[in-house]
């Protein structure tokens, strides 16, 4: 890792140590169901501002950074679950169409295995439908 490459990983984490510790003194006892009842999902605005043009503006949007942060979670099947779910919200949030959600899933198959992927997609449809009651 170049100095430079290293000086901006150094910045990001720091910055999104910050950024937790402010939304959730005491993030070490971090409660993602908890933090999903009171924050379902991010305003657009929001989300474009703090993951999409924060870390790097001329890189990646919003949109695109839910959906790698969907892949990810996938792969790790059960652990990652609660976070998925609110990475899933928020990716809707972002713009992110379910389809793009589902085939992001499905294409973690060859990574994650199978159950991850099943369960990933479940867990994308319930989310999906508790979407369309809301806007219902």
């Amino acid at each position: 890792m170049t100095d430079d490459l290293a000086k901006m990983f150094s910045a990001w984490m720091e910055q999104g140590q910050k950024m937790a510790s402010a939304f959730m003194p005491g993030v070490e006892n971090f409660d993602a169901k908890a933090m999903e009842k009171f924050f379902p999902a991010m305003p657009k605005e929001l989300l474009e501002m703090w993951f999409g043009k924060t870390f790097n503006p001329e890189g990646l949007d919003a949109r695109t950074r839910f959906l790698v942060t969907i892949a990810a979670l996938t792969v790790l099947g059960p652990v990652g679950e609660p976070q998925l779910r609110m990475t899933i919200k928020n990716g809707l949030a972002a713009g992110a169409t379910k389809r793009e959600i589902a085939e992001v899933i499905w294409q973690m198959s060859m990574f994650g295995g199978l159950p991850a992927t099943q369960k990933a997609l479940e867990l994308a449809q319930a989310v999906f439908a508790e979407t369309e009651e809301k806007d219902a």
